[in-house]
């Protein structure tokens, strides 16, 4: 890395969204106890802890996914751009700017345009022209369009793992979101596929923020500028990532990073 991107990494971002003393509960179970955090705009952050810890059901606070989970309650306040997102934006809304991309990948049974058009025409666009700027610009934005430029009206159900998974970020940008969720989301495919997210992730943190699940430490300190530590439903360690895996400040991320436990 020379100075000047040295100089662009530790650049000040901009607050993105902002959580405060966050708490949910299933039930009588606590999944989650008192998380503050900001997250930057144009950064990757990553989400690291053993299973179990809370890190996926904190992701899917971000875009209130755990609405769809019974008897759950929610306290403290989760903001995006000072807007509240449980209480000042509805969740249809909210999904619109805040995309998810799941651990399997998970086309619709449809072909590869109607899966990337699919979100588009839900939010009223029926241009065909329209669709078709919208279809390759997301697919090349997701580095697959040369790969499947001429199978787009092909069941995207014959692409191979990587390809889908690839397919479905092009179908979570196709809504123009501010911010991308992911949710472990190479753990199902090979290395190779895996090294294509990574570098996709690194090109896509340029026009979106980035917040990612894994259980990979490596693919944690290689991909993302920001690490948090999770533990039994609480925020242990947030920092830079550099620092926190060369010199956490707790003994608990310690442990953990250097495989004592987890």
């Amino acid at each position: 890395m020379n100075n000047t991107e040295k100089e662009i990494q530790n650049k000040p971002s901009k607050t993105l969204i902002n959580v405060d003393k966050l708490n949910l509960y299933y039930g009588a179970f606590q999944a989650l106890t008192n998380i503050s955090m900001d997250i930057y705009a144009n950064r990757i952050t990553a989400l690291i802890g053993p299973s179990g810890c809370g890190k996926s059901t904190f992701l899917r606070t971000l875009n209130r996914m755990n609405d769809l989970e019974d008897n759950t309650k929610i306290t403290g306040e989760v903001k995006l751009e000072s807007t509240d997102i449980y209480h000042g934006m509805d969740a249809i809304s909210l999904r619109k700017r805040v995309g998810m991309v799941f651990q399997q990948p998970n086309p619709f049974p449809k072909s590869v345009y109607e899966n990337v058009a699919y979100g588009p025409r839900i939010n009223g666009i029926r241009n065909k022209a329209k669709l078709d700027e919208i279809v390759e610009k997301s697919l090349r934005q997701a580095a697959i369009w040369d790969e499947l430029k001429d199978r787009l009206h092909k069941s995207a159900l014959g692409l191979s793992g990587g390809q889908q998974q690839r397919l479905c970020i092009a179908r979570t940008l196709a809504v123009e979101p501010q911010v991308i969720l992911m949710d472990e989301p190479t753990s199902a495919l090979d290395p190779i596929s895996t090294s294509r997210i990574e570098d996709l992730a690194l090109e896509l943190k340029k026009d979106f923020t980035i917040v990612i699940v894994t259980h990979n430490m490596q693919q944690a300190s290689r991909i993302s500028d920001n690490t948090a530590f999770f533990l039994l439903g609480k925020l242990v360690e947030y920092n830079v990532t550099e620092t926190l895996f060369s010199v956490p400040q707790d003994k608990r991320t310690e442990d953990y990073i250097t495989g004592r436990f987890g």
